[in-house]
């Protein structure tokens, strides 16, 4: 009986030299071993991408499973395969579903994002010794129209490159002579949307009142919410900082100095170590916190901000002490 199941595997990279926890695919016929390989490599990338990654694949294994007869080409599965996942499979007027996956329908981001992931799987394959016409997703002649798209696109994304003059146009013009076969679907325009903000007429009350259990005050949460409330931090960033990442700032003494240092290669708050992953690794029983799966609780995202010093870190002001002196 054919199946795939996520599955936590120690893969040891003999091209990187280096041992990582993964999320692995197994299937009938064993662990598919060119994911991990294929995860191995971009293990800079964040853990939501690689968990996304193998959401991707595993989806696409249970198309297969199920409808692998019924295509003669896997163009023709991976075209049918995008279709499915913003239709579902569910025959809704005779309430049957022949494929017996009952998928319901994804947004046309979220079936982009899974196009995105298997495109990139099956071209890294495509590179691999034994796999130069298994391309999954092909590159076909692109026309006059679709040139200009890319055209579009390619100087949209130029005009916001560093030393952007340094690119090769020559290139650009033989990249942009293709497209894929299968394209992602193409998402609705919004031009503005209205944030969501918390009222600032009641920000005082949320933290003079808020974080009153058992009438101790929650400090730590306080803090937090002050982080991202005046300070425009991340939920996620917060639970990078370091005790020493927090300071009274030199020159302005009513205000608080706040750097968030990137988790892993931000400097060390003990200069005898290279950066906070090498930090961690020699000093706890810890490792940054982006390197977790999402499914751990000491897990925590990094969006990849503006840094704004070579130590790897941004900087938050916040004009705190007057205001704690004020609750």
């Amino acid at each position: 009986m054919s199946f795939v199941h996520k599955v936590k595997v120690k893969y040891h990279s003999t091209e990187i030299g280096k041992e990582f926890e993964l999320l692995g695919l197994f299937t009938d016929t064993g662990v598919i071993i060119s994911h991990l390989r294929y995860l191995a490599q971009n293990y800079y990338k964040s853990q939501s991408w690689k968990e996304r990654s193998v959401f991707s694949v595993s989806l696409l294994i249970n198309y297969i499973n199920a409808c692998q007869f019924h295509f003669d080409k896997t163009t023709k599965l991976l075209r049918e395969f995008t279709r499915s996942l913003t239709t579902g499979t569910i025959d809704y007027e005779n309430l049957v579903d022949p494929s017996g996956l009952y998928w319901k329908g994804r947004s046309i981001t979220d079936a982009n994002n899974i196009l995105y992931h298997i495109t990139a799987y099956t071209d890294y394959l495509a590179q691999q010794d034994g796999y130069e016409t298994s391309r999954i997703n092909p590159f076909r002649k692109a026309n006059s129209f679709e040139q200009r798209l890319n055209w579009c696109a390619y100087y949209q994304k130029q005009t916001n490159v560093f030393l952007n003059h340094l690119s090769s146009k020559s290139d650009a013009l033989i990249a942009n002579q293709k497209v894929r076969e299968i394209n992602g679907l193409v998402t609705p325009h919004v031009n503005q949307e209205k944030a969501i903000k918390f009222p600032e007429e009641k920000i005082e009350k949320l933290l003079v009142h808020g974080f009153v259990v058992r009438n101790k005050i929650d400090y730590k949460s306080q803090a937090i919410t002050m982080l991202m409330h005046f300070g425009g931090l991340r939920k996620s960033e917060v639970f990078h900082l370091y005790v020493s990442d927090i300071s009274l700032h030199p020159v302005y003494k009513d205000e608080a100095l706040v750097r968030v240092f990137h988790p892993e290669y931000g400097v060390s708050p003990d200069s005898d170590f290279a950066n906070r992953q090498e930090y961690l690794q020699q000093t706890t029983n810890y490792k940054p916190r982006t390197q977790y799966r999402l499914t751990e609780r000491l897990y925590s995202g990094w969006k990849a901000p503006l840094l704004t010093s070579k130590k790897y870190f941004l900087k938050s002001l916040l004009a705190l002490l007057k205001r704690l002196e004020s609750f």
